[in-house]
């Protein structure tokens, strides 16, 4: 056999190897492809909003002040007037939720007390809260030497979040560039207090009645305009105001 014939031979024998050995290469390939760990990320799985993680929540609360009694007073005081007018100036009529009047027991100025919570219930009936929603309670002080204020508390539907100052992780860790846990508790606890009608927060109002007489002066030029030109823009020659550059 001459040399060029087992060389062709033996590439021919390497050729047949190769092709035999390519579909264990790719099997081995897949199985150590498959034992490889990704850690995937996924984006928007974990919420990272300020009102998601401090939602504005509507439900009735109890609202209340404390009044101070001196152990001398012989009765209402002006201070405690103003202070229980003050705090009735929210209060629904209309919805007439029971008004709690608690006075202390037990304290040095328990008698002092039980004056005062007499003229604070005649003067709740006097801000136009039936006698029948209000109930004078006592409540037991543990310290009989403390002067013990008197607690006027009612149910009222209220606009709040939850409580700020949770600092569970250090917010120097931005790693994943996410808010931090008090993030936008504030703000938000702000605004559930600005609110004088928490229903707004769940639906817009009806519309009000319409203004004719304010209407009729804006269109007639009765209110300090001169009305309208021809041209459909407003006249305000009648204001007083220059507006010869505007022209």
């Amino acid at each position: 056999m001459s040399q060029a014939a087992i060389l062709l031979k033996a590439r021919g024998g390497l050729f047949r190897q190769s092709l035999l050995s390519a579909p264990l290469l790719v099997a081995a390939f897949s199985l150590l492809a498959g034992c490889t760990n990704y850690d995937h990320v996924i984006v928007g799985s974990v919420p990272d909003d300020y009102r998601t993680a401090h939602p504005i929540i509507i439900s009735e609360q109890q609202v209340k002040i404390d009044i101070p009694v001196g152990a001398s007073d012989r009765g209402m005081t002006a201070l405690q007037k103003t202070a229980l007018d003050g705090f009735l100036q929210d209060y629904d009529r209309r919805a007439a939720a029971p008004l709690q009047i608690l006075v202390p027991v037990g304290s040095v100025n328990e008698a002092a007390a039980h004056r005062a919570a007499i003229g604070l219930s005649r003067e709740a009936r006097r801000d136009g809260i039936a006698g029948s929603n209000i109930s004078v309670l006592p409540y037991q002080v543990p310290d009989a030497g403390a002067q013990a204020p008197i607690r006027v508390s009612y149910a009222k539907v209220k606009a709040s979040t939850n409580r700020c100052g949770r600092w569970p992780a250090d917010i120097a860790d931005t790693s994943e560039n996410k808010h931090y846990e008090d993030f936008g508790c504030s703000s938000q606890n702000n605004l559930a207090a600005q609110v004088a009608n928490p229903s707004d927060l769940i639906g817009p109002r009806k519309l009000g009645d319409v203004d004719a007489e304010r209407r009729s002066a804006v269109i007639n030029g009765s209110g300090g305009s001169g009305g309208w030109r021809a041209n459909g823009s407003p006249d305000l020659s009648g204001d007083g105001i220059d507006y010869s550059w505007s022209n």
